[in-house]
């Protein structure tokens, strides 16, 4: 095949035309890196390989560039790095960020569980669902929930005093108070204890 044009494009990628035809777009670095260039010849093997190389690089790029913006889960980060590489070069870039020290999934889990229940006051099962679907080891979800879980009833009662207590006068108020109480994951029968012992404290 001949390369008859390369045509730069935006974020760092140029359009490679082989034969007269658009074929892909291409890591421009790569590119310059690898020789090729207009009016010369590359082979299929050539042409997967230097497409491995591109999606390689761009993974490596994107996943530094997420990582200067906040932790991620090593999942997390794949899924996102997937977004403009193929899953085999996000997952590869993913751990080899890993590797590096730069992604570290207990810290990231231990963190993200103590912000979920500190500042969003979320209950134990909401915060394992948050963990689960960020790729956290799930022996490792219970090892965090079980050393970090606050007392349910205690924190909805903490919960009610600084949110709620004011809606509890009508039913209307009441009911809205326990939808987003079990937004925030708790089970009806810690709300009901809750409450219970929070009206008779107030009285």
């Amino acid at each position: 095949m001949l390369i008859t044009a390369v045509e730069p494009r935006r974020k760092g990628l140029s359009a490679l035309f082989l034969d007269g035809e658009f074929a892909l777009n291409i890591d421009t670095e790569t590119l310059l890196k690898s020789g090729f260039r207009t009016g010369r010849e590359i082979s299929d093997e050539q042409l997967h390989e230097l497409i491995l190389e591109s999606d390689s690089r761009r993974a490596g790029e994107k996943a530094l560039y997420l990582l200067e913006h906040r932790s991620h889960s090593q999942k997390e980060l794949a899924d996102k790095i997937s977004r403009v590489t193929t899953r085999e070069a996000a997952e590869a870039a993913a751990h080899h960020m890993a590797e590096l020290g730069l992604v570290n999934d207990e810290e990231y889990a231990r963190s993200l569980a103590g912000e979920l229940f500190r500042r969003k006051a979320y209950s134990a099962s909401r915060v394992r669902r948050e963990l689960l679907q960020k790729g956290i080891d799930e022996e490792l979800v219970e090892q965090i929930l079980e050393e970090n879980t606050p007392d349910p009833v205690e924190k909805i009662k903490e919960l009610l005093d600084k949110k709620y207590a004011r809606l509890l006068d009508d039913e209307k108020g009441r009911r809205r108070s326990i939808a987003a109480l079990q937004r925030l994951g708790y089970g009806w029968d810690d709300i009901r204890t809750a409450l219970n012992q929070f009206e008779n404290e107030d009285e």
